[in-house]
């Protein structure tokens, strides 16, 4: 049996395929819309669950890919960027993706989005994350993340003291 089709996920398979990454592309047979349920599902730690967040700083959006072990502290990493911090309305997050929430992947949408990519990814040799439907994920790292979506390294939460 052939893997189910989706046109997101067709959109990400082409943006990956367009950046020299080979469409790993894994099916589940039911959702996995949160980290641990994907980490559950793939045997691994929730840490290597590369979650898409989309918000909007200052009324832009702005996808956080952030390490499913970690939440966004939104005022810190606002102010860090320079702006404010706001989650994004599903209309937002369909708009700037070309996805829904759930299934957000890190490329393949209409246009680029700015990019902030959770320097804890990079303790973990390997990374999942979405691939543009909540039953789909592909296998990345977190030099690829940060090359593909032309993302900035950064923490999403303040150090710890």
């Amino acid at each position: 049996m052939t893997d189910p089709t989706h046109p997101a996920v067709d959109r990400v398979a082409a943006a990956l395929a367009a950046q020299g990454v080979e469409p790993r592309i894994q099916w589940f047979d039911d959702a996995v819309t949160t980290a641990q349920l994907a980490a559950d599902a793939l045997g691994i730690e929730v840490g290597q669950i590369a979650n898409s967040l989309v918000f909007t700083i200052d009324d832009e959006p702005i996808l956080v890919l952030t390490s499913g072990a970690h939440r966004v502290d939104t005022e810190w990493l606002g102010a860090a960027l320079g702006g404010t911090i706001r989650r994004a309305s599903k209309e937002t997050v369909k708009e700037a993706t070309g996805q829904v929430i759930g299934g957000v992947a890190p490329v393949g949408h209409p246009a680029p989005v700015r990019t902030v990519v959770d320097v804890h990814l990079a303790e973990y040799p390997e990374v999942w994350a979405a691939a543009g439907h909540a039953k789909t994920v592909f296998p990345t790292t977190f030099e690829e993340l940060v090359r593909i979506t032309g993302g900035t390294p950064h923490a999403v939460e303040a150090p710890q003291s």
